[in-house]
């Protein structure tokens, strides 16, 4: 039997929680964060809502994921996020020592490669997947805001 539980079937649940934040008037970015092919945080942006600017979704994950699990580190978890991490992001993700991020769409001006911010050695990477319909709706977003 096929295996579902594909890094695309996650992100596909991370850009609906993106499609959330977007009907919400905030900036589109989903994240979940799964452990053993259970999603055990959903979470998007909520900086407007909060009106915090730390509240982005990969924040919301870490701090519901720490909960779920009953510590603070993130080992065994994978966090599906549709925009690549900023510096701040990564820096949580650091300390979270989480084993693996999946990204879609690159942010190549705030991003975490973009600005050289170092994630926990052990922390493995994958980028780029569904990251056209992350990135659509990155810019239908922005477009919306413009008119």
């Amino acid at each position: 039997m096929e295996n579902i539980f594909t890094d695309e079937y996650f992100m596909k649940k991370a850009l609906q929680e993106a499609e959330s934040a977007f009907e919400k008037g905030e900036i589109p970015v989903g994240a979940i964060i799964v452990i053993d092919n259970k999603i055990i945080a959903r979470s998007h942006n909520l900086t407007e809502m909060l009106n915090d600017v730390t509240a982005h979704a990969e924040m919301q994950s870490i701090t519901a994921a720490a909960n779920f699990i009953g510590g603070k580190y993130l080992k065994g978890c994978t966090l599906y996020v549709t925009l690549e991490p900023c510096q701040m992001c990564a820096g949580a993700l650091y300390w979270s020592q989480i084993s693996k991020i999946v990204f879609g769409a690159r942010d190549e001006q705030r991003g975490f490669l973009t600005l050289g911010t170092q994630l926990h050695p052990k922390t493995e990477v994958s980028q780029g997947i569904l990251a056209n319909e992350a990135s659509d709706l990155m810019k239908l977003f922005f477009a919306s805001k413009r008119k």
